[in-house]
Parts: C-alpha cells; structure tokens; sequence
C-alpha cells in the first residue's frame, strides 16, 4: 500500500516521462507481437527491458521511437500523445530522443568527429556549436583522441562509443538502447554499461533492451521482463516492486 502511495504522490508531482496504455502490436492476423502492455517510466529512471527472442522488447523500442505503430493502446512520451502525432512531425519528435543499436549504424565514409556531428547538423546547429560540442561528447565516452579515425579503423567497442556520443550529443530527455552490447566482449559490454549509468546518473531517463543476464543481474536497475509479447514482470531490484 505505502509503495502505491508513494507512486501517486511522485506523479501528481512529475507525470512520467514514457507511458504505454494498454498497447499491442500484431504483425500479422491473431499473432501479437505485444500484447495489451501498460508500462510507466518516470523521468530519470533506468529501465531494462529483458526477454527471449520473440518477447516483442525491440518491438517496444521501435514503438517508442515511431518507427512502427501499436495495432491499439496510447503510447506517451514527454506528455506527449505519439500515437496520433503526424509523420511529418516525427524528426522534430525523435530531437528528444538518443538511440543506440546492437550494430552501430555509423557512417563508414565519415571519421568520429563527422559522425557525431551528424546528428547536431540534422538540427541545424551552428558550426560553431558543433566544434564545441562534439569533442566534448568525444571525451566523456573515452575518444578524444580519435576525432579522425574511421569506423573501420575502429573496435567494436570504440564504435559503440562514437555511437553513444551521436545519440548524446543533442542532450536528449531518453536515451534508448536496442542490444548496446550484443556486439561487445565482456570487457567493452561493461565499459559501455558505466557509460550508459553514468549518463543515467546526469539525469538522462535510460531504457535499455538487452538479453545479458549476468550485466542486468549485477546493475541492480528495475528490469520489465516480457514473454510472447506479455509484460510478466516488472521490479525493482534491490529495492521496492514497481508495480503499474
């Protein structure tokens, strides 16, 4: 009872940043690929989100970021109704947002520097910014000695930092991360995790998809766990039940 009060008295406050009411998607007649999920997430948490291939996580993502939309339910990000917002505002939409993928997606005819400041040109920022911006994002992720290599003279590890700096350096609300470290050694799936908590931490709302039990084990973040397109579990490790 006290944890349920405690959840009205934080959202009379500050509503969540992300909200799903109700949400299912079907790819095809009669087969979901998520299946009536409801899901708070308050500004600021760290969220992952676990399953099996198939469980409908990545789904979820690519909802989030309107590449695909729900079959039916709302989904809400920043107070925001995305499920009746109009493709020709997504770009605008998608500024809020910083997205990292299990397979980089970098520019492979541009070096680190251009990479990263693809994603400030996108938006129209000065030069001027840009050149002030973009080495600072390199150092916090570790590379600022790699402003002109190119992702080929890059480790899998370096790239996914360069991809990590992309996705920050527009300052967004939510960081979205689809199997960050599906591609990584152990060593590099860690640094990358430290990377991805220590944003957390500057207050960036995180939400990771990920099947790596051993880093989700040890984070101690809440973890929403999904099933053949069901939400079946939703906890906050090493602390209270969040329940919604």
């Amino acid at each position: 009872m006290k944890n349920e009060v405690d959840e009205l008295l934080k959202e009379s406050i500050e509503p969540p940043i992300i909200v799903l009411e109700n949400v299912s998607k079907s790819y095809q007649k009669d087969v979901d690929a998520v299946k009536d999920v409801s899901i708070k997430i308050r500004k600021g948490e760290f969220v992952f989100i676990v399953g099996s291939s198939g469980s409908g996580k990545s789904t979820l993502i690519k909802m989030l970021l309107k590449e695909i939309e729900p079959t039916s339910g709302k989904i809400f990000v920043n107070g925001r109704d995305i499920t009746r917002l109009r493709r020709r505002l997504v770009p605008k939409f998608r500024r809020n947002l910083g997205i990292v993928f299990q397979d980089f997606r970098l520019l492979k005819d541009r070096n680190v520097f251009e990479n990263v400041a693809f994603a400030q040109r996108v938006i129209e920022k000065p030069s001027r910014t840009i050149q002030r911006n973009v080495p600072a994002m390199l150092s916090l992720v570790g590379l600022s000695d790699k402003l002109n290599a190119f992702p080929r003279e890059l480790s899998g590890g370096e790239q996914q930092r360069v991809a990590l700096a992309r996705a920050l350096v527009n300052n967004p609300l939510i960081l979205l991360a689809d199997e960050p470290t599906g591609n990584l050694d152990p060593k590099n799936s860690w640094d990358i995790m430290s990377l991805l908590d220590e944003v957390n931490k500057k207050g960036t709302t995180v939400v990771v998809v990920t099947h790596n039990v051993e880093i989700v084990d040890a984070m101690q973040k809440r973890v929403i766990t999904m099933n053949k397109g069901i939400l079946v579990s939703d906890e906050q490790k090493g602390g209270y039940s969040n329940e919604n």
